[in-house]
């Protein structure tokens, strides 16, 4: 009962969210293009349940780049990638709501640990120990770790125990209402 309440949930609340939400789609579609040449969504590799690879849809946010060091390199803070369209969706996290196309796939859930890169997932596995428990799950558009104000970068083994052990937290005591 407790799986198909929240399939029916991230169902029922993703179709809601695209049709709300279509005419601030096509405006950053819009606003994207006419910015930079390349395509209006990125789709970079993640890490989803069961070790699963995922395609997850964003928005783009950067320019386009074939050099091979630009596509591996995390983004920082006043990264020259970034651009102007990029600056503002990626403030509001209007970046994100793509992935509610993930949810109606089944890849993800609305709410969940989120999808890391397989570099990150990586890095996250050798630092913190029980931390493949998260791919118990679905990941999710947003998660109690970014609820609870750990979501950017993870540059320290702090930021990687904080995020991890509320991810933990969350799948420990799921219940509909949280």
């Amino acid at each position: 009962m407790q799986l198909d309440l929240e399939t029916s949930f991230d169902v029922l609340f993703s179709i809601s969210a695209i049709l709300l939400l279509m005419p601030a789609f096509a405006a950053i579609a819009v606003a994207i293009k006419l910015e930079s040449k390349g395509p209006v969504f990125y789709r970079p590799v993640r890490i989803g349940k069961r070790g699963a690879e995922i395609s997850v849809f964003k928005f783009r946010s950067m320019r386009v780049s074939t050099n091979v060091e630009d596509q591996k390199r995390s983004t920082k803070v006043g990264d020259e990638r970034i651009t102007r369209v990029g600056q503002f969706i990626r403030r509001y996290s209007l970046d994100e709501l793509p992935q509610f196309f993930n949810v109606l796939l089944g890849e993800m859930s609305v709410v969940g640990p989120r999808p890391h890169r397989i570099d990150l997932n990586k890095r996250f596995q050798q630092t913190v120990q029980g931390y493949l428990v998260r791919q118990y799950i679905k990941p999710g558009i947003t998660g109690w770790a970014q609820v609870n104000g750990w979501r950017g970068p993870t540059e320290t083994k702090y930021q990687y125990y904080a995020r991890t052990l509320h991810d933990l937290w969350y799948i420990e005591h799921w219940n509909f209402a949280l």
